[in-house]
């Protein structure tokens, strides 16, 4: 397995694979890998014939108030799961690599982004898309795995690449979660005792609404009041609970199963959590 570190390195082992003939994945993540991570990579494989897998904090996605400094970090450790896991390549980028001193350049969608997680975090978009686009265009692949947890963040990059005419097709896989429904979350290492135990309610509030939508109920408010009741019984206060349309993100009335999402955002002991479900 390859592990570079320079833009220079991963673009020309890129453009070499494809010349040999082969499809590229990218798997972009921040690091502290976890099952659902090693997931998007068995994912990638089954649509190319080689994966690399990006490792970088990305620092212009976190406030200055946010856990940037902080985020979990074992580089050694997530080299050797790709590595087990049959990536190709690792892309291990320092910060100067992917933003010269006085760079001044920007990405950012403008619609997709603004309400849920973008609300409540105003500039963690522009630097998402801002960082997926340079990792597209250093890894050329012609596939790009991200995880359906962060929902809100794989509807816009979807449009980020449809309005710029980026080559590639962004493949959104599945939540991996632990055996007792709490989404995989690398600030999961975060929760104490007691928030993890308590973290439970989110999904089995997500899944109480999902089974509800199946026995009929298609009233979005009545839902988004069972998941407020059950949440905020465990101690965890709601950023937002929305039933939406899954492309547009629109907030919905009424529940169309099929084309439908429940986006959940909840705060506790200074830890934020999100989780959703597909209807």
């Amino acid at each position: 397995m390859n592990v570079f570190t320079t833009a220079a390195a991963l673009h020309a082992w890129s453009v070499a694979q494809k010349r040999d003939g082969h499809t590229v994945a990218l798997v972009p993540t921040m690091g502290y890998l976890h099952e659902g991570h090693l997931s998007f990579i068995r994912e990638a494989r089954r649509h190319c014939s080689k994966v690399a897998v990006s490792i970088f904090v990305n620092p212009t996605q976190f406030a200055p108030n946010e856990d940037y400094d902080a985020y979990p970090h074992k580089e050694e450790d997530d080299i050797a799961l790709c590595e087990a896991e049959g990536a190709d390549a690792v892309f291990l980028p320092q910060p100067a690599e992917m933003y010269p001193e006085d760079a001044s350049t920007w990405v950012e969608e403008t619609v997709l982004s603004k309400g849920y997680c973008g609300a409540q975090r105003p500039i963690h978009f522009r630097g998402v898309c801002t960082v997926v686009a340079k990792l597209f265009n250093i890894a050329a692949p012609d596939v790009a795995v991200f995880g359906q947890k962060d929902f809100q963040q794989v509807a816009v990059i979807r449009r980020m690449v449809r309005d710029l005419n980026f080559p590639i097709q962004i493949i959104r896989a599945p939540i991996i979660r632990d055996e007792d429904g709490l989404a995989k979350s690398s600030r999961n290492t975060y929760l104490s005792p007691d928030a993890r135990k308590a973290a439970l309610s989110l999904s089995k509030a997500l899944f109480a609404a999902k089974a509800a939508v199946e026995a009929g109920e298609r009233d979005a408010a009545t839902l988004e009041a069972m998941i407020r009741t059950t949440t905020t019984a465990e101690g965890w206060i709601p950023d937002y609970v929305n039933v939406v349309d899954s492309e547009t993100l629109m907030p919905l009335k009424t529940v169309h199963p099929g084309n439908a999402a429940i986006l959940l955002a909840c705060r506790r002991e200074g830890l934020r959590l999100i989780d959703n479900v597909l209807l």
